[in-house]
């Protein structure tokens, strides 16, 4: 069950006064297998257990929202939530983020250096008025990753995970639990916990939805990924309306090593650069990440209408310095000649769609992708465009 504000404190002083003091020592330990043979960690993981298993809840509404004839959702990727006050500011004043009734996000942090130490879901919750629900997926033993380590102070917590805004009722908030891709204790970022759908039932007017906002594993592999959805899909009633969105890392690499998506690289520099950003990149459902699409189609949700056709979601930039030195971390730095060769013809940059809708029960509408926020803005508010979908009964 959710917590109440009192709970949620107490969860909190958990963190910095029992696990905190613990992470420079298991922050020392290179895999998963080595954290679960740690007495150190086997005497505070029912602690971590505790604080990873509690989702967070809150009301911040002034009173009810009225029935419409169609709701609009968004979905955005907020990159931990580094531009908050931008981000806020574009939420009220936006002409299309402000009509939003439902909002999917992800990468939210609470406690984290980075984003200030804020808790971005609560408090955008709190600054727009509307009910939210949170769930964590990890405990940052670090500061994050690439230029992360860069940024000043120290995590007051270090919680890391994803939301739903609505301002409609929210229900029966839980998780769902998805298999890491990678192991989080191995490489620079070490991290405590496994990737977490949050799921909540928004009570509009006209009947009960089920919603899940949902970030796929960018590290892991494209039967790693459909799997992860498999789970989610699980997760949900057999029937009636739903609505799922969110990151769902559609690269259609197999990311799980740097061999790997080496390998894969090279796949598709032979396959052709404009032959795989017009086929595959933007339409990742025609061959590598069938499986994932094909599960959804199974399960009676429709992606086709609710999103943008073709329409990129985000872009690698070879020459842009912080996605360079993120990907610099498990990527040797001579890949980068042969990146930036293959993508001569494009000016370095190379479109990907990878944040998605996905409907069942719902007639759903007017996709968007709004690129403003990243594209010619300095700095982007995000490393993904926000996308939008309007649904009625």
């Amino acid at each position: 069950m959710p917590v109440e504000q009192q709970e949620l404190s107490d969860l909190h002083q958990i963190i910095q006064r029992e696990l905190q003091p613990r992470f420079p020592e298991l922050a020392q330990l290179q895999s998963t297998p080595e954290l679960e043979a740690s007495a150190a960690y086997r005497e505070i993981e029912p602690l971590v257990r505790r604080v990873l298993d509690t989702p967070e809840a809150g009301d911040f509404t002034s009173g009810a929202a009225a029935q419409k004839e169609q709701y609009r959702v968004v979905g955005w990727n907020l990159e931990r939530g580094i531009f908050y006050e931008e981000q806020l500011e574009q939420f009220r004043t936006h002409p299309y983020l402000s009509s939003a009734d439902i909002l999917l996000l992800t990468e939210t942090d609470v406690g984290m250096a980075r984003s200030g130490n804020r808790n971005i879901a609560r408090e955008l919750a709190r600054e727009l008025g509307m009910h939210y629900a949170f769930t964590p997926c990890y405990l940052n033993l670090a500061k994050g990753s690439g230029v992360e380590y860069d940024m000043e102070g120290e995590n007051e917590l270090g919680l890391h995970g994803n939301a739903i805004l609505s301002r409609y009722p929210l229900k029966d908030q839980r998780p769902i639990a998805l298999e890491n891709g990678k192991d989080k204790m191995k490489g620079r970022e070490k991290r405590l916990g496994r990737q977490t759908a949050t799921v909540a039932t928004v009570e509009l007017p006209q009947g009960d939805v089920p919603i899940v906002s949902v970030h796929l594993d960018a590290n892991s592999s494209q039967i790693h990924r459909a799997n992860q959805m498999r789970d989610v899909l699980n997760g949900l009633p057999s029937d009636g309306p739903a609505i799922i969105g969110g990151d769902w890392n559609t690269t259609t690499f197999n990311s799980s090593s740097a061999t790997h998506a080496i390998l894969g690289f090279w796949v598709r520099v032979f396959l052709g650069p404009d032959n795989t950003i017009r086929n595959h990149f933007l339409h990742p459902y025609n061959r590598f990440e069938r499986e994932l699409f094909d599960r959804l189609k199974a399960a009676g949700f429709d992606y086709e209408r609710c999103n943008l056709p073709a329409e990129r979601t985000t872009s690698y930039d070879v020459d842009d310095a912080k996605t360079h030195k993120n990907l610099r971390e498990w990527v040797p730095n001579w890949c980068f000649d042969f990146i930036r060769w293959a993508l001569r013809d494009h000016d370095g940059k190379c479109p990907l769609k990878i944040d998605w809708f996905a409907v069942r029960g719902l007639e759903a509408g007017n996709p968007v992708v709004m690129h403003e926020f990243r594209e010619g803005r300095k700095p982007p508010l995000s490393d993904h465009d926000a996308i939008g979908v309007d649904v009625r009964w």
